[in-house]
């Protein structure tokens, strides 16, 4: 170009990967190891003009580099990349596709979809190679090199909660700032509206420790939602593993993310961060070259041993992120440090997590990801979460992680919301509310490592779970086809909101008991932002595209039961925080744990498949010279719907204390003595203290 002469290029360096400011220019180093020749091309602060185009004049170990002297930060850029298409081969180099750096810590703009966005021609089968010569760039977002030392911390420390410590709270940053009028109006759907001294405020005040973001790395709105005036709600479907969500920025930009995170670090709370290292939105062979694709497909993408041209499809998404590969393993690491150096950021939730372990033979628990996050100096060190789970074959790994990290317990789910139906799991049922020890008590992992949950971002609400018998996804557009339909949930005689005070009744009281036997369970518990308070997506069950007040959290002209479980879901989050009884830190810390029947007698072998009601022992003796600190509890649990008298057993010394009674929050205080029958009411939980 004419004016490419205003700008000098030198050879620069290939070990640190990105766009890189060093005070006096910017280096640039991005991996291929199939190119041919790798442009850059700056643009104009508007984005849509490009100024100059520049050839990385070096190749070192598989990275083409080169340093401009004189660029800053603000400075804004793409690539295109010179190779082979041969899709037959995995290769699918297109240099008339403008490629966003895997490595961008900041993008301008949105996609603007258009038919130049696919390296072949749209109207051809894509298996006839024909090459498409159309310029994307007017259409593609361009990085935006930026200053990453630019943020003071001001003697900032990380809360470090301890795993057997933390209430995990899941929550999405424009679902829980959008319509709350504690938050001014224009940080509303904003990282400066969650870190608003409101939000955290109100968080801190659950005695929540650990915010759980749903997926704020930089992600697109699909064209067959926009088609249908939808929107990627959720974010599952990150392009940008350097670069905070645009669409989330307020006045303060980029740092408006930092100081969110300072906002909550201030008030003791760690902040977590859902992340899709698993698949891109490049979607499959027929999908759009936007970055990985065009950069270099072969190495980034897991392809068919004896088929290139398409993807390995294990995350149902399209394609497979190769992590297998040492550069791409090496991206996912300086990913994560990136948001654990530059973000201060406490801990990751691993979506579709199983991927990551997987080597060409399949699920590794000894895999290179596993063994680079561990031996990680800071990683390792951080809240690591598994969602434990694939499509491909030998998916499922719950239990199956190293040590070292947590998992989501879907188990725990399903068997928590079938007891509280009257299923008969009782066995599994004392299991997961025990810690699930047959998943989780070997290679020295702790009860913590069981995240335990009963409703997510991806499923029923608390409130949805006990008010619909069936999902209600009609606004998604699909027919009500999308969703799960296996949801293990009761309405108790009317589909969604009524007016009947008896099916009221029963909804409120066994949304207490779920939120008592989550808080009340050995694990981390985690909740779903608004169940607290009973929040409804109108049984909606798969909200992922729904950016609408279906997903947003209401905070006004609630009813006047949504209070009464606010303080609640309080009182149980205090005395989870008091009570060691209530989360074990160790298999091994000498409790004592003993099951009864209604009758009073120890459970026997055979009683475990012939009821649901039973009651729960749990002692420590190192405790009882600890004032304050309860050294046993009584736990009697009825799912059935009719009340059952309970004999109180004969155990330990002394009488009980009534200290919470889910069919009567208020009811509290009374003394019971051993052997006395206690009136269970049906589907109620109750807890005893001694004196």
């Amino acid at each position: 170009m004419s004016n490419e002469q205003r700008f000098e290029i030198r050879a620069g360096y290939g070990y640190a990967l990105g766009a890189n400011y060093d005070g006096e220019g910017v280096n640039f180093a991005i991996f291929s190891a199939h190119a041919e020749r790798v442009e850059l091309c700056l643009y104009d602060d508007s984005g849509q003009h490009e100024i100059a185009r520049l050839t990385l004049p070096e190749y070192t170990n598989e990275v083409w580099h080169g340093y401009v002297p004189g660029l800053r930060p603000g400075a804004l850029y793409g690539y295109r990349v010179h190779g082979p298409y041969d899709p037959e081969n995995g290769h699918r180099f297109n240099p008339h596709k403008l490629l966003i750096d895997p490595y961008a810590r900041e993008l301008a703009g949105d996609i603007a979809w258009n038919d130049a966005h696919f390296a072949y021609q749209l109207g051809h089968e894509e298996k006839d190679l024909s090459f498409d010569t159309r310029d994307s760039a007017p259409f593609t977002p361009k990085c935006r090199v930026i200053d990453i030392n630019e943020f003071d911390w001001q003697d900032h420390r990380r809360p470090s909660v301890p795993w057997p410590n933390a209430v995990v709270y899941e929550t999405h940053v424009k679902g829980f700032t959008q319509l709350n009028p504690a938050i001014p109006p224009e940080l509303r759907g904003t990282f400066e509206g969650m870190g608003h001294q409101a939000s955290v405020d109100y968080i801190k005040s659950l005695g929540i420790t650990s915010v759980e973001l749903l997926p704020v790395h930089w992600f697109p709105d699909d064209q067959h939602l926009l088609d249908k005036g939808l929107k990627n709600f959720w974010g599952y479907n990150s392009l940008g593993f350097f670069v905070p969500a645009t669409r989330y920025y307020g006045p303060r930009g980029i740092q408006g993310f930092r100081e969110m995170v300072r906002a909550y670090h201030d008030a003791g709370i760690e902040v977590i961060l859902d992340v899709v290292y698993n698949h891109t939105a490049e979607g499959n062979e027929q999908g759009p070259t936007l970055s990985f694709k065009g950069i270099d497909n072969f190495s980034y993408y897991r392809t068919l041993p004896d088929q290139h041209r398409y993807y390995i499809n294990d995350t149902g998404t399209g394609n497979t992120v190769n992590t297998s590969h040492p550069r791409v393993l090496q991206m996912v690491m300086d990913s994560l440090r990136y948001w654990a150096e530059a973000m201060h950021i406490d801990g990751f939730r691993f979506d579709l997590g199983t991927i990551l372990g997987r080597e060409p033979e399949g699920f590794d628990q000894r895999g290179g990801f596993f063994d680079a996050v561990m031996q990680d100096p800071l990683l390792a060190k951080l809240k690591l979460i598994g969602e434990p789970w694939d499509i491909g074959p030998g998916g499922y790994q719950v239990g199956g992680f190293p040590p070292g990290w947590g998992e989501w317990n879907d188990k725990y789910r399903d068997t928590v919301r079938e007891y509280w139906k009257g299923e008969n799991v009782t066995t599994d049922f004392a299991a997961r509310l025990l810690g699930s020890g047959d998943l989780y008590d070997l290679r020295g992992r702790r009860p913590s490592a069981s995240v335990n949950f009963i409703t997510a971002h991806d499923g029923f609400t608390l409130n949805d779970l006990v008010s619909y018998n069936e999902k209600h996804n009609e606004a998604n557009g699909e027919g009500n086809n999308d969703g799960h339909n296996d949801n293990r949930s009761c309405n108790y005689g009317a589909e969604g909101p009524t007016d009947d005070a008896g099916i009221n009744t029963v909804r409120e009281c066994q949304k207490r008991n779920f939120l008592t036997t989550l808080l009340f369970s050995h694990g981390t518990p985690m909740l779903l932002a608004g169940d607290e308070f009973g929040r409804s997506q109108l049984g909606n069950n798969n909200g992922y595209c729904q950016d609408s007040e279906i997903s947003w959290i209401h905070w006004e002209n609630l009813p006047e039961s949504a209070g009464a479980l606010r303080e609640f879901t309080r009182r149980l989050i205090t005395l989870r925080a008091s009570q060691p009884l209530l989360r074990r830190e160790n298999w091994r810390d000498g409790m004592v744990i003993q099951w009864f029947n209604a009758g009073g007698g120890p459970q026997q072998s055979e009683q475990w498949d012939e009821g649901t009601t039973i009651g729960l022992y749990l002692t420590r003796p190192d405790l009882q010279q600890q004032e304050g600190i309860w050294h046993d509890v009584l736990m009697l649990f009825n799912p059935f719907e009719g009340s059952v008298p309970f004999r109180i057993p004969q155990i330990g010394e002394g009488g009980w204390v009534l200290e919470l009674n889910t069919a009567d929050p208020q009811q509290q205080g009374q003394v019971i003595t051993q052997e006395e029958d206690f009136e269970l009411a049906g589907r109620s939980f109750v807890l005893f203290r001694r004196p």
